[in-house]
């Protein structure tokens, strides 16, 4: 049975009443798919309104930690919760339910709650350190495993291409395809995450990641017995957290494809 703290709910709660706004403005965003410049216009809208709803949400009900949103620089000294109010907004934009809001508390660098909740399907994960990962239900809450695949060739795969790195992102899509099953570009990686954790993807490899769009995610993916590694370092089994925060060089996986999947970006 699921153990959620007061400060985990209060975090749930907080953003459940950002997203209702959310979610009405991404049911009109269908209205608007005639016109590139309409949605793309309506959509910087949307993510301005979510955050300040989110702060506003979070100064109600936490008043006394301070509130960091995606494009606001982190200071890593102490208590903090870290906000992003639309992972996949390209995907918001063109009316594809592919997106999340996610929030979590850190504590310098040490991940304490996350939760990412995908509004346009009710979909919502939580975990909080050392007590576990969980998708809600209605009556019990589901607990996170993440899948127990020993081998690459029937593992699903979804990659976060680099922009500024074109090689790089076809080197590893390329591979991907190569030595898995299949691979997804799904563009929300802190959904990605969420369905390691869930077990529903078997890793996730992105290149570059921003801090908030990748914190709670990777609690998500840690509680249900996964691992976050740097690119740089996937060829281990030693976990380094606080290098894969700060480098943004993210692979989540689970301990059994840890090894094998590094061929991936070799």
């Amino acid at each position: 049975m699921a153990y959620i703290s007061p400060m985990l709910t209060n975090i749930v709660t907080a953003v459940k009443k950002a997203s209702v706004n959310l979610n009405r403005d991404f049911s009109e965003i269908e209205r608007l798919q005639n016109s590139v410049k309409g949605s793309l216009d309506f959509t910087r809208i949307a993510f301005d309104k979510i955050q300040k709803s989110l702060k506003n949400e979070f100064a109600k009900i936490l008043p006394a930690i301070p509130c960091v949103a995606i494009n606001e620089k982190v200071s890593q000294n102490g208590m903090y919760l870290l906000i992003s109010g639309i992972e996949g907004l390209a995907n918001f934009a063109h009316g594809n339910p592919e997106f999340a809001i996610s929030a979590a508390l850190m504590n310098g660098q040490t991940i304490l709650c996350g939760v990412v909740y995908n509004p346009a399907r009710d979909e919502l994960f939580f975990a909080e350190k050392g007590k576990g990962a969980f998708k809600e239900g209605f009556r019990s809450h589901e607990r996170l495993r993440v899948a127990s695949k020993q081998e690459l060739d029937g593992a699903l795969v979804a990659v976060k291409p680099n922009a500024g790195d074109v090689e790089q992102s076809a080197k590893i899509i390329n591979n991907t395809l190569a030595l898995c099953r299949d691979v997804r570009v799904s563009g929300a990686v802190a959904l990605d995450l969420a369905y390691v954790a869930a077990g529903k993807l078997d890793a996730v490899i992105a290149p570059e990641t921003m801090l908030a769009s990748m914190a709670a995610g990777l609690l998500l993916v840690k509680e249900a017995g996964g691992m976050a590694l740097d690119m740089e370092q996937a060829d281990t089994r030693t976990e380094d957290l606080p290098m894969v925060l700060n480098s943004g060089n993210l692979m989540a996986v689970s301990f059994n494809l840890s090894q094998k999947i590094a061929k991936v970006l070799k």
